[in-house]
């Protein structure tokens, strides 16, 4: 069975730093492309950051020079860390893991969310 746990949400001051926490058992992340995603009320989910499986980086326009995703394949872990957080960054942020084969569905494997509340 597949988990993605979420760790870290909480409350912060505008300016202020959180570090994600995304401890994964059932699967070995470093053959998955691993990213959160945030959803705020009334809006869709995003992507905020991606790191695959060689390595490579993606950030959400918003969150370049600010959050920072990193992959510790030896504790199966993932984090985010975010920095300088905006009142605009409040959302429950999701752990996600996706991995393509060939011939075959895509594994697509999501946590349960963890809340961020960024006050002004």
């Amino acid at each position: 069975q597949v988990q993605l746990v979420e760790s870290g949400g909480g409350s912060v001051q505008s300016g202020g730093s959180l570090r994600l926490s995304c401890a994964a058992s059932g699967i070995f992340i470093g053959i998955y492309v691993m990213g959160w995603y945030r959803q705020a009320p009334g809006k869709q989910r995003e992507l905020v950051a991606a790191i695959a499986s060689g390595g490579s980086i993606d950030y959400a326009d918003a969150v370049k020079g600010r959050f920072t995703i990193s992959r510790d394949n030896a504790k199966n872990t993932v984090y985010l860390q975010m920095n300088s957080l905006k009142p605009e960054d409040a959302a429950v942020y999701y752990c996600n893991s996706k991995r393509s084969r060939i011939g075959l569905a895509d594994l697509d494997y999501w946590g349960q969310g963890t809340q961020v509340t960024v006050s002004s």
